[in-house]
């Protein structure tokens, strides 16, 4: 956190000795901070979050600044791509596809093209890790899922929303969407897309406000490992702390950002809600088509 906090004294106009009276700790304190001799308690974390928060200190830009400088750092072979991965505790030993399940696109290791996404990912978790990876594409056995009724009905599959239409060719169509791949690449449903998918399946939104809302929030990629060897191509490049001070900033921008998605897709599902099929009614064609 030293370069951060001094970041922090020089946006604001503080001398150390200023910054100290203000967080009730001595300049003594403050100066082993900016200096990584020892790191603010959770108590003076919390000082600090309401003196920048006092004063529109846009930490979340400086953190974004810190991983991008982190980032430029890094040299890539040809073939090999830059991505983020976040742990809720932590990656231990060697990278495998053992995600739950019920992930988009079923068991692997979940990577994302958006700094910003991964940051919301891990900002709750207090032993969570945020890392810097890459992989070499070279090679791997790829399935490219557009941003359209494919992508959803591949979430609803390996989220079992589609368990009642089992056997059918429309179910196989998607179960087996990912058989004998490497890895899936398609977009990312962040907390504003579990939103709308949900309601979606719930009944509330058709397939074409869904596609559209999927559009409109433009969520990134994310690239997922589904076997052994995608996860040998995955290179662990750097892991950057994130202290529990930076997680609180996260989490307030994250929440922010979470409204005003929600927001705009209500307004894009409004618009389209005359338009398109619910989820029941294609699962019903589905059955139909089967006879």
């Amino acid at each position: 956190m030293k370069e951060l906090i001094r970041q922090i004294r020089r946006y604001t106009g503080l001398n150390q000795i200023e910054m100290a009276a203000k967080l009730g700790v001595s300049f003594a304190t403050i100066n082993r901070w900016e200096n990584g001799h020892s790191e603010p308690t959770r108590l003076a974390q919390d000082s600090l979050y309401m003196l920048c928060e006092n004063m529109d200190v846009p930490v979340y830009e400086m953190i974004i600044e810190k991983i991008k400088r982190e980032e430029s750092s890094i040299s890539l072979n040809r073939g090999h791509i830059l991505l983020y991965h976040g742990s809720k505790s932590g990656l231990n030993g060697d990278i495998k596809p053992v995600s739950r399940e019920k992930c988009d696109f079923g068991k692997g290791f979940y990577m994302g093209t958006t700094l910003e996404q991964t940051l919301t990912l891990i900002c709750d978790f207090e032993e969570s890790k945020f890392y810097i990876v890459s992989i070499n594409i070279n090679g791997l056995e790829r399935v490219e899922i557009p941003a359209n009724i494919d992508w959803a009905m591949v979430v609803a599959y390996y989220r079992g929303r589609m368990e009642r239409i089992k056997g059918s060719k429309f179910y196989n169509k998607y179960s087996s969407i990912t058989s004998g791949k490497d890895l899936a690449i398609g977009d990312i449903a962040d907390d504003r897309m579990f939103y709308v998918i949900d309601n979606f399946f719930l009944e509330n939104i058709t397939d074409v406000a869904l596609v559209n809302s999927l559009s409109a929030l433009e969520l990134g990629k994310q690239y997922v490992a589904l076997t052994e060897k995608a996860c040998k191509a995955i290179k662990i490049e750097k892991e950057i702390p994130i202290s529990f001070f930076e997680k609180k900033v996260i989490q307030k921008v994250s929440k922010e950002n979470r409204q005003k998605g929600i927001d705009l897709a209500n307004n894009i599902c409004k618009s389209y809600r005359r338009e398109g099929k619910f989820f029941d009614e294609i699962l019903d064609d589905a059955i139909k088509d089967d006879k």
